[in-house]
Parts: C-alpha cells; structure tokens; sequence
C-alpha cells in the first residue's frame, strides 16, 4: 500500500512543480490566473459571464478557460460576453492540471491579458490538491447545496483564497442559513472573506472581479491556515512499536480536530507552492 500513497505523493509533487513554472511564465507575461472550484450546477458560469461582461466594461484585458469532461456549452455561453475563451475537455478526468492548462494556454492566450479566469471541473473533491499555477483561489458554493458544505469538503474551502455564495436571490425560498454557512466556512478556514452574489439580480457583480485585480497587484489574498500546516508524517506505529506507511484508506480516514486531513497526500502539502505560501512552508 505504500506504493500507492508515494504515487500520489509523486503525481502532486511533479503538479507542484509545473505550477511554480507556470505562475512564473504568466507573471512574466502580467498575467494573474483565477481557479475558480465549484460543484456542479452551483452558478458559476453564470457569475463568471457577468464578471467578463463587467471586465469588458471597464476595458480590462482578460480571458476565459473552462473545463468539461463533456461538451463546449459552457464556452459557448462564456462566449458571448466578447472576451477571449476557449474549452478544454478532459475526456473524463474529474480536475484540471499545471500541465495541461499550460498546454492549452501556448499559442492562444492574447498577450497583455491581465486576468485568466480558469473555471475548473464541477467538483469540489479532485480539482481541491491541484494548484494551477494560480494568484486567486475561489470557491464558490450556492445557497441551495447546503450551510454545512464546508464541513464536508475542507480541503476545497480550507485552501481558498476567497468564497463566493451564489444565487442569493432565492436565499429565503431554500431556507439558507447565512450565519451557519459563515460559521463552517470559518471553521475550516479562519479569516477567508464570503461573498454572496446573484447573477439573476446583479447582487456583487463586479467584487470576483475587483478581488481578481487586487491579487494580481500583488495584495490583499487572504492565506488559508491550511495551507501554512506542516506536511503530516508518511508513517505511523503500531502497537508493538513497528513503523508502517499510511495507506490509502488510511489518508481518507485522518483529520485534525477542525476536519482537516493529515495524511502524507495532504493536498496542503501540493499547494505549498500558491503565491504567498511557498516562503512559508516548513521543513
């Protein structure tokens, strides 16, 4: 079983890696990337093809990746807002990596595009270890998934940046509770800043949008406390005092006291390379 856990520690490692690469080849170019983590049907490309539109408004040079496992509606629809956009379709891989964004970055990214919205897989479970080279992280949860969403996925919101509430407007319909959401959300990651928008009603348009433009100037990202752990431990005792390595049932199994995992493919462990965490991780 050791064998699997140091494949996966091999796959992050080698994404970490490609990351750090390509966040140096964007910053070079002045261009900032926005992963945008959401489940599916959660508002994202609707929030997201408001935000373009306001960017094309206020002549802001920007551009827009999104992935699919299948079909190009999404870019269609992101499309029409007149900024630059392209599909990748993942032919069935639930998460997006350095590697491959960079591959569909060359020879199509316009230069002078300050700001590269990269709208991941819907999911909040693969795309949540993967660092793609990005200056702002965000999460994006609707009020009709539930205020304990948080609790359930804590490596999606526990390495956020920022965490974006959609669809607002029928907040009241749903029954959502706000002050339970904030709560799970700070539980998981202390001090992140919550947005609630609407992109039926308009309600925060432009904030994505304005925190995108802050962290590509170089200030105001929030750094998740997740993230500044050290890497857990690759073994444990048994009884008898004999060391063995963590399975993979075993990493799926351990958490801290705030829900956190700590196994040795601790995803905080590939993310240790984000913009604002690399000088602060530990030995």
């Amino acid at each position: 079983m050791c064998r699997e856990v140091d494949l996966h520690q091999a796959v992050l490692a080698k994404n970490e890696t490609s990351a750090g690469t390509l966040r140096a080849e964007l910053a070079a170019r002045g261009t900032s990337v926005i992963n945008l983590l959401s489940s599916p049907g959660s508002g994202k490309t609707a929030l997201l093809e408001s935000e373009l539109l306001r960017a094309r408004e206020r002549d802001l040079p920007v551009a827009a990746l999104t992935a699919d496992l299948a079909t190009e509606n999404d870019a269609r629809r992101l499309a029409r807002s007149g900024v630059p956009v392209k599909q990748i379709l993942t032919d069935g891989l639930c998460h997006l990596e350095a590697a491959m964004l960079g591959g569909h970055l060359d020879g199509w990214l316009p230069d002078g595009t300050r700001l590269l919205f990269v709208e991941n897989v819907g999911n909040l479970v693969c795309p949540a270890s993967y660092d793609l080279g990005e200056t702002l992280r965000v999460v994006l949860a609707s009020v009709t998934e539930g205020e304990d969403k948080p609790l359930k996925y804590p490596t999606a919101f526990g390495l956020a940046h920022l965490v974006v509430v959609t669809k607002t407007d029928i907040a009241k319909a749903v029954e959502f509770d706000e002050a339970a959401f904030r709560a799970h959300v700070a539980q998981v990651n202390p001090g992140v800043e919550v947005l609630l928008t609407s992109a039926r009603r308009g309600v925060g348009i432009g904030e994505l949008l304005d925190r995108a433009l802050a962290a590509a100037d170089g200030g105001g990202v929030h750094q998740p406390v997740m993230a500044q752990r050290p890497p857990a431990h690759a073994h444990h005792h048994d009884q008898h005092g004999h060391e063995h390595p963590h399975d993979q049932h075993d990493h799926e199994d351990h958490h801290d006291a705030a829900g956190l995992p700590t196994h040795p493919g601790d995803p905080a462990r590939a993310y240790a390379g984000a913009p604002g965490v690399a000088a602060r991780r530990r030995p």
